[in-house]
């Protein structure tokens, strides 16, 4: 390589390095992700082929076919949230990267709080994408329903079930194996997932039997709402809320990147541009190919069906593998932010075991005890609704409310320090909203409260559609999110914030240099930042 570029390099990793001795961390993650990694890794945590395939059923169930404008109205209200995020990554491009953002916009008490929300929002992530295997794969081949015939009240979820557990079996084994390997499979499948979008797009779009009028009908999906159609479009917006997300991932990438202080901000808002514009023709060229709009199993099994009923059965199911890699590579970026939230948490001493959290392998380089208990817990809620024939539904619920929350913890207190003015973007030419970042963030607060709203609202048609009925289950959002969040904020104020600080083995020495790695250093053995 050329001295030049050999300069210009330890330049770059020099500038990283110190900004994260600003919190007081020694570097210890290895910089391997170039600029597409970084990207790969938002656009498939957001995942098009996973999200469409996942939840059409359920927008076009409860919105009809107008239900599509879900989607622009998502990204509308999410692209705000980004933009600050870009924001934010360009300053701070730290693993753990809402946890971090928020102690620092805000404070360590907010920090925690969104960290856990998140970082327990990831764990149930991993389990409700792993589930969309089974929307998938028996529509394959009917081999992959190991449980009954599908039929069976139970079959469909205890058949997710273990589809669901050999997924994320695979995903912990590796993101234990390093980052290089799981950047490797992450790459490779988000381009085979965006050929098979655009070639999925053209497939759709050369056999159209109407126009696109038809994301102006609404299936009387508004008959006997409280309030009309807006009520209808209301519910079945969830539909889009729940794939437009993750593309801080980039970010919590940030100290195995290189450059990221200025690749980061681009990945995030590539990743849900990009997201946006295939997605949407997906949706849109779906209903404008279908054979007819008043199938059953439009309400059922979704894009999946549209697939093989536009594209007959030997091509249809080819794409439907190729929505499987989507699924998989999905998975394993959310479990990829999961395990960097933990390690970032863990070396401020901030969750249990901390010490044993935040050890990076010195063999494979990355945390490896995070991606083992991550994957356990993800298998523990699989098990835990192993008979739950709502299970698709209240899981992916439950996980996206906690995530908007998390959000909102950082967009707010952002907003505060910017009317306070202490908010100081990046310099040196990196990312910044300049003169529209307090409209910006207005919005973004003020979507992010609002959305939060919508999905926790107690409707029937999210928690509990199909019988059994249970009161728990309508209120299931709230009952599950109030009791993690005051139960995890209680245990952080009584016990865990007394002793928070970094973790000796992870700091950075005072003139910023690294400190003598303890790998077996003891809780206590804690330096003050």
């Amino acid at each position: 390589m050329h001295p030049r570029s050999d300069s210009r390099t330890s330049d770059t990793s020099t500038s990283d390095d110190s900004e994260l001795a600003e919190f007081g961390y020694r570097p210890e993650l290895k910089r391997t992700l170039g600029s597409f990694h970084t990207f790969a890794a938002g656009i498939s945590y957001i995942s098009i082929l996973t999200g469409t395939f996942q939840l059409f059923y359920f927008g076009y169930a409860n919105g009809g076919p107008a239900y599509w404008w879900s989607w622009p109205m998502v990204f509308a209200g999410q692209v705000t949230v980004a933009l600050c995020f870009a924001e934010l990554a360009a300053r701070y491009p730290v693993a753990g990267s809402v946890y971090n953002w928020a102690k620092k916009v805000g404070n360590p008490h907010i920090g925690w709080l969104a960290g856990w929300m998140m970082l327990l929002a990831s764990v149930v992530s991993i389990a409700a994408v792993a589930l969309a295997y089974q929307l998938t794969l028996p529509q394959i081949s009917s081999f992959f329903q190991f449980v009954g015939d599908g039929t069976g009240t139970y079959d469909v979820a205890t058949n997710a079930v273990i589809l669901a557990s050999v997924l994320i079996l695979f995903t912990t084994l590796v993101n234990a194996f390093g980052v290089k390997l799981m950047a490797t499979i992450n790459t490779a499948g988000v381009f085979i997932e965006l050929v098979a979008t655009v070639v999925l797009i053209v497939l759709f779009a050369v056999h159209i039997v109407r126009g696109p009028q038809v994301v102006t009908q609404t299936a009387h999906t508004g008959d006997g709402q409280s309030f009309g159609y807006l009520g209808a479009f209301l519910v079945a917006s969830l539909a889009s809320a729940y794939v437009m997300y993750g593309f801080d991932t980039a970010s919590s990438l940030g100290e195995e990147s290189l450059d990221p202080s200025r690749n980061a901000p681009r990945a995030i808002i590539r990743s849900i541009v990009a997201s946006f514009v295939l997605g949407g023709l997906i949706l849109l060229l779906a209903l404008m190919s279908v054979s007819s709009l008043h199938g059953e199993k439009l309400s059922s099994d979704g894009l999946q069906y549209v697939v093989l009923d536009v594209l007959g059965p030997t091509a249809g199911k080819a794409m439907l593998w190729c929505v499987l890699i989507a699924v998989t590579v999905c998975a394993l970026a959310v479990h990829t932010a999961a395990i960097r939230l933990a390690f970032a948490m863990s070396r401020d001493n901030n969750l249990p075991a901390s010490s044993l959290l935040a050890r990076v392998s010195p063999r494979f380089k990355t945390p490896v005890a995070p991606a083992v208990i991550i994957g356990v817990l993800s298998l523990g809620i699989l098990v835990v609704n192993i008979r739950q024939p709502q299970i698709f539904t209240v899981v992916t619920s439950i996980g996206i409310v906690m995530i908007y929350i998390a959000y909102l913890l950082v967009t707010g207190p952002m907003l505060v320090a910017r009317l306070r003015g202490k908010w100081r973007p990046a310099d040196g030419g990196r990312f910044s909203l300049g003169r529209w970042g307090l409209p910006v963030n207005v919005l973004a607060v003020l979507w992010g409260a609002g959305m939060t709203v919508n999905l926790l609202w107690p409707r029937a048609a999210v928690y509990n559609a199909t019988a059994p009925f249970h009161w728990y289950l309508r209120w299931g959002a709230f009952l599950f999110v109030g009791v993690i969040g005051a139960g995890g904020f209680a245990y952080y104020w009584f016990v865990q914030r007394h002793r928070t600080c970094v973790l000796a083995e992870h700091a950075a020495r005072a003139d910023g240099s690294a400190a003598p790695s303890l790998p077996d250093a003891h809780p206590e053995e804690v330096t003050t930042r």
